[in-house]
């Protein structure tokens, strides 16, 4: 029988979870204002260059991933989870307050676009390193029988971010005429995320730590190679966050590729954010009870096959209708295996590199995958004029998500001593047999 430790403060989990709440909802909202950003800093007579520079330097904060998660995960795993927390979460501060209150490119020339870069790299830095530490934390704190429940919660923070970002672009773009959008409508709505940034600070300082805690053997994962760990974990996650972040660029794409209203466009995000917000944690919760894969396979498997009929109906009818039932059809799909694939991976981590492991796996499948996914689609869509291009990259990356979901261990412990339960008693029933024989 597992024991169930005592149960998590709510006003822990709520500090643990800030953090990947802000940095969503300001990645999210530079990912829909990329146009505004990029006449800003990114100044071109050519239609089009503007927002490929703009979503280019997205795409640059991910290069820094791995490092932070190289150095702030291995603190995680040294000095504490909780040290290591608040190290990302300062660092990501200076980030998300910086970026929105650097001048445009007319008032300081190249200086502005370099200082947009710069604060890319520094957030970069601290969103790698803060994955490891924070999901460990969560993992460690959690009952065992509810580990899944738990870690989902910090997909759920980045959804309901992802909400709040998507009903604070659809209420800027009603409320802003087009000049004051462009002007510092963006500013306000990234510097909206900075107002957490006190109180979360505050409470991460009052966490407990879980780094010293022992598991018991039952609770341990199974026995199974690292380094298969660190190659499904990569192609898991390189899964999960192409589809993400493929789901997050549904603004820019409704507004720029199919040409529909902004404040229509806007809100996708708000639509893709609730539906998260409301699977996130029922897949959690799934995932406890029937175990890791089942709720991996089933759901990539549905998103395989609703994927292209869903952009195809997109991109025929391009109305509010369309857009919302696309984006809550593929959000809902989607994130009910978004959390299972961290919790699986974690779970298969030794405690001791827990930390930093993730935090690696997490910034490499994302740096290469899903920091330049909305690049990669824009420049396809440009380049072979086919608006499908988004259901192709979504497409592939799922089929090859579920080859590598074959090779997974179930983590689950209670799927896991289920097995082990059933393989003692077969051994016990052929010993039985041939000593009667």
């Amino acid at each position: 029988m597992i024991a169930e430790p005592r149960r998590l403060p709510a006003r822990q989990v709520l500090a643990v979870v800030a953090g990947n709440a802000l940095q969503f909802y300001d990645f999210v909202t530079y990912a829909f204002f990329a146009p505004q950003i990029g006449r800003a800093f990114f100044p071109s007579d050519t239609a089009g260059t503007s927002l490929l520079a703009s979503l280019a330097t997205f795409g640059v904060g991910f290069l820094t991933r791995p490092l932070g998660a190289l150095v702030i995960g291995r603190i995680g795993d040294r000095a504490g989870r909780k040290p290591a927390m608040l190290l990302s979460f300062f660092l990501m501060s200076v980030g998300v307050i910086g970026l929105p209150c650097v001048p445009s490119y007319a008032a300081l020339g190249i200086t502005a676009p370099l200082l947009v870069i710069a604060l890319r790299l520094v957030q970069g830095f601290a969103l790698g390193g803060e994955v490891g530490p924070s999901t460990a934390f969560l993992l460690e704190a959690a009952p065992p029988l509810r580990r899944g429940l738990y870690v989902s919660l910090q997909a759920t923070s980045a959804d309901a971010a992802v909400c709040f970002a998507g009903l604070v672009g659809v209420a800027l773009a009603g409320l802003l005429s087009e000049a004051a959008l462009e002007a510092w409508g963006w500013r306000m709505a990234m510097l909206l995320g900075a107002v957490t940034i006190p109180f979360a600070f505050a409470a991460r300082r009052s966490l407990m730590e879980t780094l010293p805690a022992q598991t018991t053997a039952r609770g341990e994962p199974p026995r199974v190679s690292q380094r298969r760990i660190v190659a499904l974990g990569l192609v898991l996650l390189a899964t999960a966050t192409t589809t993400n972040y493929l789901l997050q660029y549904m603004t820019t794409y409704a507004s720029v590729t199919l040409g529909m209203p902004k404040r229509v466009a806007f809100g996708a995000t708000a639509v893709i954010g609730f539906s998260g917000l409301v699977c996130d944690s029922i897949g959690g919760w799934l995932s406890d009870r029937f175990g890791r894969k089942p709720i991996l396979v089933v759901p990539w498997v549905l998103l395989a096959l609703a994927v292209f009929p869903a952009f195809s109906l997109l991109e025929h009818l391009r109305s509010p209708a369309a857009l919302y039932t696309t984006s809550a059809v593929l959000a809902g799909i989607s994130t009910l295996s978004s959390a299972t694939v961290i919790v699986a991976i974690t779970e298969s981590l030794p405690q001791r590199v827990r930390s930093a492991g993730l935090a690696l796996i997490y910034a490499l499948a994302i740096s290469v995958f899903g920091g330049f996914a909305q690049f990669f689609v824009t420049w396809l869509i440009r380049a072979t004029g086919n608006p499908l291009a988004p259901a192709w990259y979504m497409f592939s990356g799922v089929i090859v998500g579920l080859a590598a979901l074959c090779l997974l261990p179930e983590t689950a412990p209670v799927r896991r001593a289920a097995a082990y339960s059933e393989a003692d008693r077969g051994k016990t029933i052929a010993r039985k047999a041939e000593n009667e024989g």
